[in-house]
């Protein structure tokens, strides 16, 4: 029987045991694993890596604890900008769209990009009006609300500062209890027909004015995927991983330079990105069943399955739950 397995990230950063109430890392824990679970069971079932990457990212945005859809983060005027992507390796087939409001769910609005339209990335009104033509499910402004977020948001407010998810300390909070958090979340899977997909989403920085676009929604930068090489999914300061074309480098250095999934992605995290003062991590899977989490912060939350019996989910550096 062919191996399947899905891998799954909900941001990275400065995520520390000593700061984190129990409540609410049995939190986390449960939302990496709802969804894990919600792509595991369709590849179990013989869908396709794409249907479960798509269903285990949506069970993120779900969950307002991560920086994607419903916990997104507030941007300068006080909206909430979305941004997602979506890759399948067989055919390279992507869907991408960025600085969306009001979308449920980003990334089911990215993969509908993909399969609907002749594109492969809308922005703004345009991919808001190509949503509301495919019926895809929107919600008010309340919905995406996060009492958290807002006063994070509140206490940057008139300042041209941004912010990267939980790098903003909120008086009310416990010393420690905001440090960095880079809260993009994503998949990567690999189903029985041998094929592979990555999905990413996320919120944004907060504050974050002049239209400011980050890696996730941009293919090569914060996703790709690739079955002669790999699917990835990264998360962390937006901005040098898409200098560094950091998830398309790792499926370059598998292809010119034979490098395993794992070496290869250690060499952009650990190495390139550094070089560039890039602070985040990625997710990877092959179409060989390897996979991979990589990251240089002291945290990521991230999990992942595997038909051959693997089944994990940690938030800590060095310490799998």
């Amino acid at each position: 029987m062919s191996i399947y397995t899905i891998v799954i990230h909900g941001g990275a950063g400065t995520i520390l045991k000593e700061d984190m109430t129990p409540a609410l890392e049995s939190s986390y824990q449960k939302g990496l694993k709802d969804a894990l679970n919600a792509g595991y069971d369709l590849l179990a079932n013989g869908k396709t890596a794409v249907e479960a990457v798509l269903a285990a990212t949506m069970s993120l945005e779900n969950n307002i604890l991560f920086n994607a859809g419903k916990g997104s983060v507030f941007a300068k005027d006080g909206s909430q900008e979305m941004d997602a992507s979506i890759m399948e390796g067989k055919n390279l087939y992507a869907g991408s769209v960025s600085a969306i409001k009001n979308i449920r769910n980003p990334v089911e609005l990215a993969y509908t990009v993909m399969t609907k339209s002749p594109h492969v990335m809308l922005s703004g009104k345009g991919a808001y009006e190509f949503a509301k033509m495919q019926g895809i499910k929107m919600e008010p402004d309340e919905y995406f609300f996060s009492q958290f977020r807002y006063d994070q948001w509140k206490q940057m407010q008139g300042s041209n500062e941004t912010a990267l998810d939980h790098n903003v300390v909120v008086k009310d909070l416990p010393a420690g209890q905001a440090g960095k958090k880079f809260g993009t979340v994503g998949a990567v899977a690999l189903d029985i027909h041998g094929d592979i997909a990555a999905a990413t989403s996320t919120g944004g920085m907060t504050n974050k004015q002049f239209g400011r676009v980050g890696d996730s929604p941009i293919i090569g930068a914060g996703t790709y995927a690739n079955n002669k090489t790999c699917a990835i999914s990264c998360t962390g300061h937006g901005e040098p991983f898409i200098r560094a074309v950091a998830a398309y480098d790792v499926s370059c250095l598998m292809e010119y330079r034979g490098l395993s999934l794992e070496d290869a992605m250690k060499v952009v995290v650990h190495e390139k990105l550094i070089k560039m003062d890039g602070e985040g991590g990625m997710i990877g899977a092959d179409a060989k069943g390897n996979t991979a989490m990589v990251f240089n912060s002291e945290g990521m939350y991230r999990g992942r399955i595997s038909s051959n019996g693997k089944n994990e989910v940690a938030i800590y550096k060095n310490n799998m739950l």
